[in-house]
């Protein structure tokens, strides 16, 4: 989390080590521009109103050419990085290293355009996060969790003190200074040792959330515990943050005071998701396009009451989302925000590798940021592990959480920042840190993407050192009731399907989790006993996140004409890839259709029309031969007669 906005003029003429500019100027709205920039503008006049309003500086072609231009080229590497199978963030780095001032063409100069951007990425990530709070998990990793947040970020710094004190940094209380290391002229100040020592301590929440996320693993036991001591480290950040102005003498009133405005705005935003947003999401429900937009509004405005009372805009994004995590609407909002989110984040990560400085310029102090940057990857198996492993989590969940945990924090950024502008460390010092996030951040991407078969290395190694596995130790992930049979859509098909289960095998109904839109299907669904799950079948995320990984049957009843934004095609493909051993049951058209279906890997194909002429050729055979009619119509009469389904 980055309390203070990365976009502000003076970390950007830190980095690239230019002369301090003006303030930002105001956004002035052009009536032309598009109405997908609304949110922009919205977010941007919260993230720093005073400044906004201070200057004058139109949004127009720079900024749409600066989007543009790192659009295009990480588009291009990130083809490139997928063609050699590998991370895409580092694609988006490189990319903002080609384009970028400092090694690049210089394609794009004007940084701080993109980092607004960039800024309501990470915004959208904190809110999502906060939608994919379970606090009910949480607590069942509550131990573990809150022990580990606490004595991580102490013992990395403690060890972060005694190593970078015997490399020869110093603390001594004065102002800035040149001083030497292993023969390397410095331009320090007075609290080098605590900045590096505290930016050491905490890593990435972008780079972890966005990995983890794309492997469906935030939601098992090691990617909880890493969410939650990344939860504690934001805490941990604003203990320093009200530290900070006044290192020399801390001010325990001003830390308390924060403390306090934190824990009201949680107040404020829970009363008003338990009684007011509930009805206002359940009347939105019926169009499910202002669910996402309402979503976003109610996250505009936590982050401008969080901004009021001088707390972090991410902060506020965390709690708007929340405190909203409990509806039934969650899993569709997290679906429709992806695509937006991971647009900014591109942003994100093309600004940081165009303010990464050229290391030809020093390479006495990029050796010092990769002996750091090998030091920190060490702090955090020294800390996370032991205490994970004392907690009988297990030597695969420790070293999964310590994996993943094992990068700079972007966060650490802006605390250099500050305490160059605070005069606390000198350029030199930022420098470090800079290049530390950047080797962490490459490292850790290929540690985390590979984490697995690197645990089960680890997990040998520690074993032979006295580390043995404990017999009792939680599985990675926690055992969970998956139903068998998924039934992606609710229509008259499937509406007739569930009246069938009643009244001729009850036993399947409970096997049964259906996905679907509709908010009035929901709760009459819910009132049949059936579990259902308000999403989109049309996205992805939203069936992962709904748990159909563990189903044995997929039912799509709903033909192609009825379906938006998906087809059965596709999502026959979308259940090879999710659910691999499900049986899969679609519904076709045309003969030809229900071959494709066929040949794309569909075990069963509903074709309605060919249904109903069988059952049309036996009532025609029956009527020719003798007086089944009068037997059919009394028959189907009684069988309809007080039949009724969900959809009528």
């Amino acid at each position: 989390m980055r309390p203070v906005p990365v976009y502000e003029k003076e970390f950007t003429a830190v980095l690239t080590q230019r002369p301090k500019k003006g303030e930002v100027d105001a956004l002035i709205i052009r009536p032309t521009m598009e109405k997908k920039f609304f949110i922009l503008f919205t977010l941007s006049l919260l993230l720093q109103p005073t400044q906004l309003l201070a200057g004058t500086h139109e949004m127009g072609e720079g900024l749409l050419n600066s989007i543009g231009i790192s659009i295009l080229s990480a588009t291009f590497l990130a083809y490139f990085a997928y063609i050699i199978k590998q991370p895409l963030i580092l694609a988006y780095l490189a990319a903002g290293i080609v384009i970028g001032p400092q090694m690049g063409f210089g394609l794009v100069t004007s940084e701080h355009d993109i980092e607004i951007i960039a800024e309501i990425g990470l915004i959208l990530l904190l809110f999502m996060i906060g939608l994919e709070f379970d606090l009910k998990k949480l607590r069942e990793s509550g131990s573990s969790i809150i022990i580990t947040g606490i004595w991580q970020f102490i013992l990395c710094v403690a060890m972060g003190l005694g190593y970078c004190y015997l490399l020869g940094f110093t603390f001594s209380g004065q102002e800035p200074f040149e001083y030497e290391i292993w023969g390397i002229h410095l331009m320090g100040g007075p609290y080098d040792l605590w900045y590096l020592a505290i930016c050491l301590g905490i890593s990435s929440t972008t780079i972890v959330v966005k990995l983890l996320y794309s492997k469906f693993e935030l939601d098992t036991l090691a990617g909880r515990i890493t969410l939650g001591v990344l939860v504690f480290q934001d805490i941990w950040a604003i203990v320093i943050l009200g530290i900070q102005p006044n290192l020399a003498n801390p001010e325990v009133i001003t830390i308390l005071w924060s403390f306090a405005k934190g824990g009201f705005l949680v107040i404020i935003s829970l009363l008003i998701s338990r009684y007011l947003l509930g009805n206002v999401f359940k009347q939105f429900a019926k169009l499910p396009e202002l669910v996402l937009v309402a979503s976003l509004g109610w996250c505009v405005l936590v982050c401008g009451i969080a901004n009021y009372f001088g707390l972090s805009l991410e902060m506020g994004a965390l709690i708007a989302g929340a405190a909203i995590s409990t509806f039934p609407y969650n899993l569709d909002v997290i679906a429709k925000i992806v695509s937006i989110r991971d647009f900014f984040i591109t942003l994100f990560f093309v600004a940081l590798g165009m303010q990464i400085p050229s290391p030809l310029a020093n390479l006495g102090i990029l050796g010092i940021a990769i002996i750091l940057a090998l030091f920190l990857i060490a702090t955090r198996f020294l800390a996370v592990f032991p205490l994970l492993y004392f907690l009988h989590n297990g030597n695969r969940v420790s070293l999964l959480a310590a994996i993943n945990l094992s990068q700079l924090s972007e966060f650490a950024l802006v605390i250099a920042s500050l305490g160059i502008s605070n005069h606390h460390i000198g350029p030199d010092i930022l420098t470090i840190i800079v290049f530390v996030f950047v080797i962490t951040s490459v490292i850790s991407t290929y540690m985390i993407s590979y984490s697995h078969p690197l645990q089960a290395k680890l997990s040998q190694l520690v074993a032979t050192i006295g580390f043995k596995d404990i017999e009792n130790a939680p599985p990675e992930e926690e055992p969970v009731i998956a139903k068998e049979i998924a039934l992606l859509g609710f229509f008259r098909t499937a509406s007739s399907l569930i009246k069938e289960m009643e009244e001729l095998d009850s036993s399947l109904k409970e096997k049964l989790v259906v996905i679907d839109l509709n908010p009035v299907v929901h709760q009459k669904l819910q009132a049949h006993g059936v579990k259902v799950i308000y999403g989109d079948i049309s996205h992805l995320e939203t069936l992962h996140h709904a748990g159909i990984a563990q189903a044995k049957i997929v039912i799509s009843s709903i033909p192609d004409t009825m379906l938006k934004g998906t087809d059965n095609l596709k999502i026959i493909i979308k259940m090879k890839k999710l659910c691999p051993h499900a049986k899969i049951i679609v519904t076709a058209e045309s003969p030809s259709r229900a071959l494709k279906m066929y040949h794309e890997g569909a075990d069963y194909v509903l074709l309605p029309r060919v249904v109903v002429a069988d059952h049309l050729i036996d009532i025609l055979d029956g009527m020719l031969k003798g007086n089944l009619e009068t037997f059919l119509k009394k028959n189907e009469i009684e069988k309809l007669t007080g039949r009724e389904e969900i959809i009528n």
